[in-house]
């Protein structure tokens, strides 16, 4: 990896998609430091060390949240919306159609995707500043007192903040490498953990704390190993090709394979999960706020149950994961589109015959390795939240989350930016 990076540095093409990167990111990391008006900071800052819910919706706004920035919202409104949208392309013909059209389909996919961000990114602004408005810190309200003309900027701020985002994320994904909304994610990850690490104190601890660091930091390298693994592990599925004969000529022949890798989907079942797995929080906020005391009963029980760390969270968390990985995977491998190609290659897998037939065993074999890779997700992912129960360590809130998703994106990113070395390097050879 470390000699990838090097040559990079050697090729201006690449080492101008790097710069552009960090340049983007440098961007990024300073509008996290632009707040919206009328918020107290100070004592937003004491909510969050006091909430680890708030410390994971913060997670995923990239650090924006904590600091109430103008991009507060994060990714997650273009998130959500790409939810929605692949579960309707997959209801809906018309788009189902749309999507099979190749760059020009994905674009306007991605068009009324970006049309909807803009609906849900209201609707979160006005949330965040309905569930801010009830935090207070003593007597003080850290919203103020904001009138109506307040509240309508803020939600503009906040949404103008999410599309700018979007608009930074796609810089990334178009003139720098690796996807700009896992890049965001990532780079906010890797912002909070000097500040994580410094609230552990190391002096004046007992054996048992010491004791219960050791552990949480040998399940961490458990994890980034585990990842690491799977993320790398692929079943090859042989592919024979058939030779034909022209005149004095032979054509065609040998052999190849698909890989079919474990965790197909990546780390995105992740970010998908976790968007969907923290809505129960806030509905629970609104309705302990409402007058029904039946309502209110049924918002402090699904508080005190869907918080993380929660035996109720945990497992709605590793169902959505495992979910996900099989809708994810459903959506970015179509057995019928490889069987077809396949067979219009004059390929075919030795022992199964073309056509439908090696469709379904294709099918087959991508279902038993979802199951695996779902699995393997959904447990790396609650793990260290069950650690942090028995360890009783919430400071570092990276947690499995935050580490699926830094060794992915590190992985796919390295990926790309070797595969763009050895393209440069073989037309450099072939000149």
């Amino acid at each position: 990896m470390i000699d990838v990076i090097k040559k990079s540095f050697h090729i201006p093409e690449v080492r101008k998609k790097i710069l552009i990167t960090f340049a983007v990111l440098a961007l990024y990391r300073f509008l996290i430091h632009v707040p919206v008006p009328n918020v107290d900071l100070n004592a937003i800052k004491t909510i969050f060390d006091q909430s680890q819910f708030f410390n994971v919706v913060n997670l995923f706004s990239g650090g924006g949240l904590s600091q109430v920035s103008i991009i507060s919202l994060g990714v997650g409104p273009y998130i959500t919306a790409s939810i929605i949208m692949q579960l309707v392309t997959m209801v809906i013909p018309q788009l189902e159609e749309l999507s099979k059209e190749g760059q020009y389909g994905r674009e306007k996919i991605n068009q009324y995707t970006q049309f909807l961000t803009l609906p849900l990114a209201i609707i979160q602004s006005y949330g965040l500043y309905f569930i801010f408005s009830k935090q207070s810190v003593g007597n003080l309200s850290i919203m103020g007192n904001m009138t109506s003309l307040d509240i309508i900027m803020m939600v503009i701020i906040m949404t103008g903040g999410a599309f700018l985002l979007m608009w930074i994320a796609s810089l990334i994904t178009d003139y720098g490498v690796g996807n700009g909304v896992s890049i965001i994610i990532f780079a906010g990850i890797l912002a909070r953990i000097p500040s994580s690490m410094g609230k552990i104190s190391i002096v004046g601890a007992d054996a048992t704390q010491m004791f219960n660091l050791l552990i949480f930091i040998g399940i961490a390298l458990v994890v980034i190993a585990g990842v690491v693994y799977v993320n790398e592990a692929y079943r090859k599925i042989d592919i024979q090709y058939s030779t034909r004969v022209t005149g004095s000529k032979t054509l065609g022949g040998g052999s190849s394979y698909i890989p079919v890798k474990i965790n197909q989907a990546g780390v995105i079942p992740i970010i998908f999960a976790v968007s969907i797995v923290l809505l129960p929080s806030f509905f629970a906020g609104y309705l302990q706020q409402v007058n029904s005391e039946q309502l209110q009963n049924i918002g402090l029980w699904i508080s005190m149950n869907f918080t993380p760390g929660k035996p109720f969270y945990t497992a709605l968390y590793f169902f959505l994961v495992f979910i996900f990985t099989y809708f994810y995977t459903a959506v970015t491998f179509n057995p019928e589109k490889i069987a077809d190609d396949v067979r219009r290659s004059g390929g075919f897998i030795p022992g199964v015959r073309p056509g439908k037939a090696t469709e379904n065993y294709l099918s087959y074999i991508i279902t038993r390795l979802t199951f695996a890779g779902g699995i393997f997700l959904g447990a790396i992912a609650v793990l260290p939240l069950i650690v942090q129960n028995f360890t009783g360590i919430t400071s570092l809130a990276i947690g499995g989350t935050g580490l699926l998703i830094v060794v992915s994106v590190v992985l796919e990113t390295v990926k790309q930016i070797e595969a763009q070395v050895i393209t440069r390097e073989y037309e450099t050879f072939t000149r």
